[in-house]
């Protein structure tokens, strides 16, 4: 057997019709291209790395070499990313005849580069929410180090495992369990002294938004596929199974482009940011002095911090007193992982609030804040954060007038722009690993989403209703920093439209997938959590 068989023949049925089109042979110039752009990028993303590190003391050998690994493991899984979940935006394009394999697979890893480029980091650190909070506070510690490696080992192998099968499993879904596990292992081992275990607020946010874009996916490429079947209901080519290689006629063609062109850019744009985000992690950790704080922020933007700083303060709690910073850290701390609230959360962040403006101005440059103080400033800042979420949703600021709240609004964004943000060379690096990925481990999960979930091959206008319909998800869920699942959504549309046509669904395949669906939480749970445990001996 090949590489590019999958294991799982047996699945389809007699009756379903094999595209010639996937396995068109890739172009002669397609790997000098590839070791080109390999090359030309991991050059600029070294010299982007030695320049960061320039203006920091001199790394051990050891944190070199941990440095190194979890960005390789971290990229790792971006690599396994792309090859497992892209392969769905190209299905439908390379069933319907609209674009040859080489070319669909090729665009598709470009327009996630070009996703991963234009992220906003939203997604990113909404991942990282998940996390226990003396676990991101302490990420350069052995746990931290150990937390980051069982996370992404625990998803790389369950990618792995499930592509190996040719089963479309989901991406998001594997490293959201795996941080469960994470965060679950260290509660059971760890409660006794304070352990927040796992923020499951943030965790049934990101469950709903894993949970509904499947269904939505379905019924909308159904209901879609139902319309475009009554509006063009005497152009019948678009209903019935391409013949051979024949493309679908250029308006059809044209918009199954476009939906993949979308998708691929959507994915990039929301699943390129797990990795940014597990990459600031590591980077914090190996290098704080380098990546804790946003050093691109200048001094006019310092000056505006403090004094928001100080209007803040007065409007969350007027007659605040001056709390030692030991003492505000330590009741915000225990309100997070708690979640109980009492009167002294309030009056400790008015004071953190305002010491967190006085140092910052009296450096009065990010770059000029020395390694000691750096970390403790950006524990400070996430505690704050994380703080002013939490009691904005419970409601537990006083009453503020419309200039009052304006400045809180402005803080909390100022304050957000020290920790959110990606630097130019990660993005390079995912975006790099999730389009190579694309472009090598492709052929698997197609031959599943194109030959499998149906009875009947995909027709011109099934593809084109399940693409739109999960690129429009996908974007939208981009847009509102919520993480979903390309393969879920894809896989849902394309079998919303297979029922909306009648073409019946292929049950072994759909048990299949559905089983791989749900045993991914409980799976990655355990996996991660028994690495977590391991890794913390070793670290």
């Amino acid at each position: 057997m090949n590489s590019n068989q999958t294991p799982v023949d047996s699945a389809q049925p007699a009756t379903a019709v094999k595209s010639t089109n996937v396995h068109v042979p890739t172009p002669k110039f397609f790997v000098p291209v590839f070791l080109t752009v390999i090359i030309s990028t991991l050059i600029y993303i070294g010299f982007q790395l030695t320049s960061d590190l320039a203006h920091v003391p001199a790394l051990s050998l050891y944190s070199m070499i941990l440095l190194g690994t979890a960005l390789f493991i971290a990229l790792g899984f971006e690599f396994v990313n792309g090859f497992h979940d892209t392969a769905n935006a190209v299905a439908t394009v390379i069933y319907t005849n609209a674009l040859s394999a080489p070319v669909a697979v090729m665009w598709a890893g470009f327009c996630n580069f070009l996703g991963v480029m234009v992220a906003s980091g939203a997604v990113a650190y909404g991942i990282i929410a998940l996390l226990p909070v003396e676990l991101i506070m302490n990420v350069g510690s052995g746990a931290g180090f150990a937390m980051v490696f069982a996370m992404l080992i625990a998803a790389i192998l369950w990618n792995l495992g499930t592509w190996f099968l040719g089963i479309p499993a989901s991406s998001s879904h594997t490293l959201i369990g795996s941080i469960l596990g994470v965060g679950i292992m260290n509660y059971l081992l760890h409660s006794g002294a304070g352990a927040s275990g796992v923020d499951m607020e943030q965790v049934l946010k990101v469950g709903k938004a894993l949970l509904f874009s499947p269904l939505i996916g379905f019924a909308f490429a159904a209901l879609l596929f139902l319309l475009v079947k009554k509006v063009f209901r005497k152009q019948l080519e678009l209903f019935q199974p391409p013949e051979g290689n024949t493309p679908p006629p250029p308006l059809i063609r044209a918009i199954l482009i476009f939906t993949c062109t979308g998708v691929s850019f959507a994915h990039g744009s929301n699943d390129g940011q797990k990795g940014m985000g597990l990459i600031m992690l590591i980077l914090i950790g190996c290098v704080p002095l380098a990546y804790s704080l946003n050093k691109n922020l200048d001094h006019k933007h310092i000056q505006s911090f403090e004094q928001l700083s100080v209007q803040t303060a007065a409007a969350i709690y007027p007659q605040h007193k001056d709390i030692s910073d030991e003492t505000a850290r330590a009741v915000i701390t225990k309100y997070i992982q708690t979640k109980e609230s009492n009167t002294d959360v309030v009056p400790a962040l008015a004071s953190l609030t305002d010491h967190l403006g006085e140092r910052v101005a009296k450096y009065g440059d990010v770059q000029q804040i020395p390694e000691a103080e750096i970390s403790v400033i950006r524990n400070d800042m996430y505690l704050s954060t994380t703080a002013f979420k939490r009691l904005d949703k419970a409601d537990q600021f006083p009453a503020m007038d419309a200039g009052q709240a304006k400045a809180v609004k402005e803080y909390r964004s100022n304050l957000d722009s020290f920790l959110q943000y990606i630097p130019t060379w990660v993005k390079v690096a995912v975006a790099l690993a999730l389009g190579l990925g694309t472009m090598v481990g492709w052929k698997r999960i197609v031959v599943t989403v194109g030959e499998r979930i149906g009875k009947n091959h995909m027709t011109y206008g099934q593809g084109m209703s399940a693409e739109l319909v999960a690129m429009s998800t996908i974007a939208a869920a981009d847009g509102l920093g919520m993480p979903v699942s390309t393969t879920h959504v894809l896989n849902s549309a394309v079998a919303g439209t297979m029922v909306a046509n009648k073409s019946g669904l292929n049950m072994q395949m759909v048990r299949t997938i559905l089983s791989a669906w749900i045993f991914t939480l409980p799976a990655t749970i355990c996996l991660s959590g028994g690495l977590y445990w391991l890794l913390l001996k070793v670290f």
